[in-house]
């Protein structure tokens, strides 16, 4: 059997990416000496790696990563997520929000890898700078949050180990041990919740589903970054201002941008990311499940 552990994962502005892969490495660091190899992390934030099938198998440690969007895993990986085969591999269900609420997102994601064939040994929610801010938790991931993952790594790591010495000593197979510790208990709803909607003052629905991103012409370079960055292939290489496609607002096209030449004017839009500076402010931190 091989022994494998990467990180796999969708981010728009790299929080996501960074907290997921540093945890990997870490189990890793503190896994290679019993025979553990470091694989090629996976990216699935571009359109095209989404159109691939993975599948693992009972030797593989998956760090699975994913954005929070509306307090849920982004509906639009729904139906990617349904492809993946887990064959028994074991996996550590990760979730990054911009310091409003994780809400229902790791328990979701937690039952999604369940029910593709994972066996979840830890969870953990990280806080990122929030995709329509620069203000709301801002630079985070930082090192504060990075000792924590690096903490949480070695308590992952040190679980796994126990339970494969745990196993190898009673003579058992591994599936069987990982089912009496499977799933990890996180927090969050079930059923899970609907997927929060931003309000007003008076309690009304802000909907900015269709909003999507502007350009400053005399700005832009044409460099292509905002096309390269966008999950959703939703930018046109040749004419950014032009997005024909999805927009689930990750900001990655406004954030990556040399030039500063993307924005959003949307009254709405702007309303709910001024409430949220305003409303959530105080630092939160990570919550970790072993």
């Amino acid at each position: 059997m091989n022994k494998t552990i990467r990180a796999m994962y969708f981010t728009g502005t790299g929080t996501t990416a960074k907290i997921t892969t540093s945890i990997a490495y870490n189990m890793w660091s503190e896994m290679k000496e019993y025979g553990f190899e470091k694989e090629a992390d996976i990216n699935f934030s571009p359109a095209q790696a989404r159109e691939k099938e993975y599948s693992f198998d009972e030797g593989d440690i998956i760090v699975f990563g994913v954005p929070v969007i509306a307090g849920r895993v982004p509906n639009v990986l729904l139906k990617f997520l349904d492809t993946i085969k887990g064959g028994g591999a074991m996996a550590v269900p990760v979730v990054l929000y911009g310091n409003r609420n994780f809400d229902d997102a790791l328990i979701e994601l937690r039952n999604i890898l369940e029910d593709k064939g994972f066996n979840t040994v830890a969870a953990a929610a990280f806080i990122g700078e929030h995709s329509f801010s620069k203000t709301l938790a801002a630079g985070r991931p930082d090192a504060d949050d990075m000792k924590v993952a690096t903490e949480f790594a070695r308590d992952a790591a040190d679980k796994i180990l126990w339970v494969i010495r745990d196993s190898e000593e009673h003579e058992r197979d591994l599936a069987s041990a990982l089912e009496e510790i499977c799933p990890v208990e996180v927090e969050g709803c079930e059923p899970i919740r609907p997927y929060y909607k931003p309000r007003d003052r008076h309690g009304e629905h802000i909907n900015i589903l269709k909003v999507k991103p502007k350009l400053y012409e005399d700005k832009c370079i044409k460099c292509g970054m905002c096309a390269a960055v966008c999950p959703m292939g939703s930018i046109s290489r040749d004419d950014p201002g032009i997005v024909e496609g999805i927009c689930i607002k990750c900001c990655g096209c406004v954030k990556k941008c040399p030039q500063d030449a993307l924005y959003y004017d949307d009254a709405g839009y702007i309303y709910h990311k001024e409430e949220l500076e305003a409303m959530y402010a105080d630092r939160k931190e990570p919550a970790l499940f072993i």
